[in-house]
């Protein structure tokens, strides 16, 4: 029943919020990302050379107090997006598009500089802890100001850890103490933008329920969050946008309203797949596979699955558009 009420709390304080900022002018975007291609050159037989693009014409928008999730399958280019963001794809990857971040263009050398200050991850897996480290100090690595150990010991009494849980190192914590020293390092610098890769899967409800109220509580202080999940209901519970990824590409943002019922004020016939897709809904499996990056369809990327495809939708990729409050990739979309 309480794991229930902690839900119900963080959606309600979700439609308090989303009305306020919608409203305001925290409208104003944080992180943009525009025509976000991303391509790694790979060896094939002997010194022949290819070029595989794995992210095509990507396009999401955070704003200052408000949380975007990102959903799709794996292989969609969910990770790798947070990857182009904070500069640190391998070094065979060329990035073109555009990325800025409050108001001024994410150059390598902009990334190098506020990653893990002002835009900061929260990795997937509690192995990025170092297990040779008290968990303490890792914190404090990451504050550049004198009084570091104060400022961790006023950061772990934030998320209910207590000062001896400083001296202790990973593997002597619980599921949910790792997570919140987690998101302990990621806020410790003042970050402004928060990406928060796959928070939740594996872990019991209680400590989901906590993952998700302390990144709606960074959103509530003024910090822009990016989630990434294949969650759909925990990316519900605290998003005030979702973005869906199909095969390198977005296809669809909508406001978290739109995800009820039937899904029938969803736009795109893969988002709408996908819901229908949910235990809870319908349960009904989407036929076909999603492409691989070396094997893409030359017009709309959904086409070979999707059952309102015509000829069309094979001419070339849809442009993203504006529809009834969001954003669609899709000749078709009403």
């Amino acid at each position: 029943m309480n794991i229930k009420n902690n839900i119900s709390n963080l959606q309600q304080s979700n439609l308090s919020d989303r009305s306020r900022y919608l409203s305001g002018t925290s409208r104003n975007d944080l992180l943009v990302v525009e025509n976000l291609s991303v391509s790694f050159i790979q060896y094939q037989s002997g010194m022949k050379q290819r070029n595989l693009e794995v992210i095509c014409d990507l396009n999401v928008n955070v704003r200052s107090g408000e949380v975007v999730a990102i959903v799709g399958s794996s292989g969609s280019g969910k990770s790798l997006l947070a990857h182009a963001i904070l500069g640190i794809l391998p070094s065979n990857a060329k990035v073109s598009g555009t990325m800025i971040y409050n108001g001024q263009a994410l150059t390598n050398e902009r990334q190098k500089a506020i990653r893990g200050s002002e835009i900061s991850l929260i990795p997937q897996s509690v192995n990025y802890l170092d297990p040779l480290m008290k968990v303490g100090e890792q914190v404090q690595n990451t504050i550049k100001t004198k009084d570091a150990k104060v400022r961790q010991q006023q950061i772990f009494q934030r998320y209910q850890l207590s000062k001896a849980a400083g001296i202790l190192y990973p593997f002597q914590l619980s599921g949910g103490m790792a997570r919140r020293v987690l998101v302990a390092t990621a806020v410790s610098g003042g970050a402004k933008l928060i990406i928060a890769d796959e928070p939740t899967p594996g872990l019991h409800p209680e400590v989901v329920a906590e993952t998700l109220s302390h990144l709606k509580e960074l959103a509530d202080q003024g910090c822009g969050v990016l989630m990434i999940t294949h969650d759909i209901e925990a990316a519900m519970r605290i998003a005030d946008r979702i973005a869906v990824f199909y095969a390198g590409t977005t296809v669809e943002v909508a406001p978290i309203e739109d995800f009820t019922n039937t899904g029938e004020a969803l736009r795109h016939p893969y988002t709408k797949a996908l819901w229908k897709a949910l235990p809870e809904n319908d349960f009904t499996p989407i036929p076909g596979f999603q492409p691989t990056p070396a094997d893409l369809p030359s017009g709309c990327l959904f086409e070979p699955r999707c059952q309102l495809r015509t000829a069309a939708c094979g001419a070339g990729k849809p442009e993203m558009a504006e529809l009834r409050g969001g954003q669609v990739r899709c000749i078709h979309a009403t």
